[in-house]
């Protein structure tokens, strides 16, 4: 089985910075894509960024300029650097991973992961 496990959410000023971390454990062959997002209250969840295993990056356009995303793939790990934070900011972040070929020679699965989300709450 696969779990992702995230770590680095908490309370910060408007224009601090948190870094979010992500850590996929099992037995894992590759992870296609590795993402985070978010959903707010009485929101939908939505795309904050996202990472191929080639190092392609995709950035929701509220964040882009603010987040930067990055990859250990020897790791299995995702870390979302977030700079200049708004209260906007203020939501569950959640870690995705997409794709994911995982279990034993003679049984392969592949499918997607989500952690069980951090919360990050920037003040105003």
């Amino acid at each position: 089985q696969v779990q992702l496990v995230e770590s680095g959410g908490g309370l910060v000023q408007a224009g601090g910075s948190l870094r979010l971390s992500c850590a996929a454990s099992g037995s894992i062959f590759s992870i296609n894509v590795m993402g985070w997002y978010r959903q707010a209250p009485g929101k939908q969840r939505e795309l904050v960024a996202a990472i191929t295993t080639g190092g392609s990056t995709n950035y929701g356009d509220s964040v882009k300029g603010r987040f930067t995303i990055s990859r250990d793939n020897a790791k299995n790990t995702v870390y979302l650097q977030m700079n200049s934070l708004k209260p906007e900011d203020t939501a569950v972040y959640y870690c995705n991973a997409g794709g994911v070929r995982s279990g034993s020679y003679y049984a392969v699965s592949v499918r997607d992961y989500w952690g069980q989300g951090t919360r990050v709450t920037v003040s105003s």
